[in-house]
């Protein structure tokens, strides 16, 4: 199993007031949690602000997303270079909203995820089914195309030191979960799709993560942490989760 790792999403949320209010709470918390790694992606205008406070915390910064290409004509758009410059370790790549409303396909999120590693970013990989493919029991079936995407273009050794975060998107802010057995299993799909030679990515479960379903999910051999969406933008409930990826 890897290091044990809890990311809160932060989406479109927050104020200046806000995120000096949760990353001081985060900060006063973590000398708890020092055997496991917390990151916190904030949205972009925020990034800046949350690098300065979180120096010397111990807590890591992300983003939520970056373009393909490393600079240019590209209004709107934030490149791997420019979130390196800012503090950014981690970046989200295929977040099930982006593929969703921004139409971002397999082959789209292979790109950006090579951008990442190409630029020294660590991605958080993620991928997952809609419910109408679990019910046409097709899961399996999505999450190797997704993953094969990134492994045509990429290669095993990308993968190998990537994260991965499964979030089935019928769980993704509906209140549903999937059970510990269900994430565990795709988990395990997901580790025997990528290890090779050894090589083992961190794996992430991601939808409806809470303080009193985290500890069992996280039990699950394969659950290496969460990425965490609403209840990162509490600090009580974050820090309880991130208390339930604690190793036993």
């Amino acid at each position: 199993m890897s290091r044990s790792l809890v990311v809160g999403n932060w989406k479109m949320h927050a104020s200046q007031a806000q995120v000096n209010e949760l990353l001081g709470a985060l900060k006063a918390g973590m000398p708890a949690l020092d055997r496991i790694e917390v990151a916190v992606c904030p949205p972009y205008p925020y990034l800046m602000q949350a690098a300065h406070l979180l120096a010397g915390s111990g807590i890591a910064l992300g983003a939520q997303n970056l373009a393909v290409e490393a600079s240019g004509a590209y209004t709107g758009e934030v490149s791997g270079p420019m979130l390196g410059d800012v503090g950014c370790r981690y970046v989200i790549v295929g977040h099930s909203e982006r593929r969703r409303l921004y139409g971002e396909d397999n082959a789209l999120v292979a790109q950006k995820f090579r951008a990442a590693v190409s630029h020294g970013l660590v991605p958080i990989l993620c991928v997952g089914e809609q419910l109408a493919e679990r019910e046409a029991d097709a899961t399996e079936a999505v999450l190797a195309a997704q993953i094969d995407a990134v492994l045509e273009l990429c290669g095993d050794e990308a993968l190998a030191g990537a994260v991965i975060a499964y979030e089935p998107v019928w769980a993704i802010g509906t209140g549903r979960v999937a059970t510990p057995e269900q994430a565990q299993a795709s988990h395990r799909f997901i580790r025997d799709r990528v290890s090779r030679g050894g090589r083992t990515p961190t794996l992430l479960y991601g939808g409806s993560v809470k303080p009193d379903n985290a500890a069992g999910l996280f039990a699950q051999p394969d659950v290496d942490g969460g990425l965490i969406g609403g209840a990162s933008l509490v600090a009580d409930q974050f820090l309880s989760i991130c208390k339930a990826a604690l190793p036993r």
